[in-house]
């Protein structure tokens, strides 16, 4: 393991880490992202396909986290530090001591995504970073193939989004950064139905459609939602609530609608 001991707050091989909250605010990141705690930090390790550039842990966590480390490459370095130098180096208090810097790498095409996939979730101008995480996190667990954003929404490997999906960002398959129009015709192309979900009363409920092979569930932003023109290009789609309420949280929204397609595939025996 190439263990390095950091005891100088202007050391320039933290660069990658120094204000990573301000980092996260900007697209790019200089090709890296960060990922925190020791969740994500095995999901990068052990079942994601992104290159590890470094590690940054307090000395408390060397120990703890060994066996994963020995999983590494031998060229990764691993920066160790106090909790107090750590802090400072990141901008805010780093509770679990344990960060890492990942190269995002070339991304996914959307040709290659929807050719190997017959579930996807679409993300249309989501700027929330929880709710990307989140939207992520039920996917996985609701056995989606891959998520398309459009270049309104918030990337998958901001830090906060990383988190909070558990570390889901970094194994599920996504493309990221397309136009909305230019997502829904490359979806369409490739034959898949859009189901586009949004809380109007006109809306067909969820639960009377039968599933389509290959099918893209749509997700619009907090608030305004899905454009009359997107939805206009899919299936409206609603999810039934009682009277007088108006929506709920975008990503559990995405969360029951990919319940009520995985309950057909339990259903109907597809794996």
């Amino acid at each position: 393991m190439a263990i390095i001991r950091i005891s100088d707050l202007e050391d320039p091989r933290l660069a990658p880490y120094t204000s990573i909250r301000e980092k996260d605010l900007t697209k790019g990141h200089g090709g890296r992202f960060i990922v925190e705690g020791k969740v994500t930090l095995a999901t990068l390790v052990q079942r994601s396909s992104f290159e590890i550039e470094s590690l940054f842990l307090t000395e408390s966590r060397l120990q703890p986290l060994s066996n994963l480390i020995e999983d590494l490459p031998g060229h990764v370095p691993i920066f160790v530090a106090a909790q107090s130098l750590m802090d400072h180096v990141a901008g805010f208090p780093v509770h679990r001591g344990v960060l890492a810097c990942g190269v995002k790498g070339v991304p996914l095409g959307m040709e290659e995504v929807l050719r190997t996939s017959k579930t996807i979730l679409v993300l249309i101008g989501l700027s929330n970073h929880d709710n990307v995480g989140a939207c992520f996190r039920n996917a996985t667990a609701f056995g989606a193939d891959a998520i398309l954003l459009d270049d309104q929404s918030c990337g998958p490997l901001y830090r906060k989004s990383i988190r909070v999906s558990a570390g889901t960002a970094l194994t599920l398959p996504f493309v990221y950064g397309s136009s909305a129009q230019g997502i829904f015709q490359s979806v369409s192309r490739a034959g898949f139905d859009l189901w586009c979900l949004t809380p109007r009363l006109e809306a067909t409920p969820i639960s009377r459609l039968t599933r389509p092979d290959k099918l893209a569930l749509v997700l619009g932003s907090e608030g305004p939602g899905l454009s009359d023109d997107l939805l206009g290009q899919g299936t409206p789609v609603r999810i039934p609530m009682v009277d007088d309420f108006d929506s709920i949280n975008v990503a559990t929204a995405g969360a029951i609608a990919l319940s009520q397609v995985f309950k057909h595939f339990q259903a109907h025996g597809v794996p």
